[in-house]
């Protein structure tokens, strides 16, 4: 007859710091890895989202402004004659700078002119409202220094 383990007969025996030692590596190793995970997500959540979205509503307001530059310069056009409206725009949105483009972005309907601003992986359109398709504006720019709108009843060549 066989008589077992040894160890079995007393309470509290050798088994008791080998469980130990395997909780404290188990839960340790969750731990660290629910750790990882967090630190992994939270550039993204808590950093890039919120810039992101700062950044589009500065680009949005920014084309905005710019539109109505366009519409109030085309408003007071002589039938004959040249405008020419100098303005600013911040130098840089988050830390960076950026794209202003302005005209027909989507194909030729003169209805769907649009001021459109990108940069750090953000992009605004903002439609150019009140001038339809009776004027073609058209043109870029970039954020730094000082900006301009022409506008000539000739038309620009």
């Amino acid at each position: 007859m066989r008589r077992g383990d040894q160890n079995k007969q007393y309470p509290g025996g050798t088994d008791d710091g080998v469980a130990t030692l395997i909780e404290y590596i188990l839960i340790s190793g969750v731990l660290t890895g629910l750790f990882v995970v967090v630190l992994l997500l939270t550039n993204t959540h808590f950093m890039e989202m919120p810039s992101k979205t700062i950044t589009y509503s500065a680009y949005t307001d920014i084309s905005n402004g710019i539109s109505t530059r366009i519409v109030d310069i085309y408003s007071i056009a002589p039938a004959n004659g040249n405008i020419t409206s100098r303005f600013d725009i911040p130098d840089e949105v988050a830390g960076r700078e950026y794209l202003v483009e302005v005209g027909n972005l989507y194909g030729e309907d003169l209805t769907a002119q649009t001021v459109r601003i990108s940069g750090n992986s953000v992009i605004a359109n903002v439609a150019i409202a009140g001038i339809g398709s009776t004027r073609r504006a058209g043109g870029n720019t970039t954020s730094s220094g000082l900006n301009r709108i022409s506008y000539n009843s000739g038309g620009f060549v």
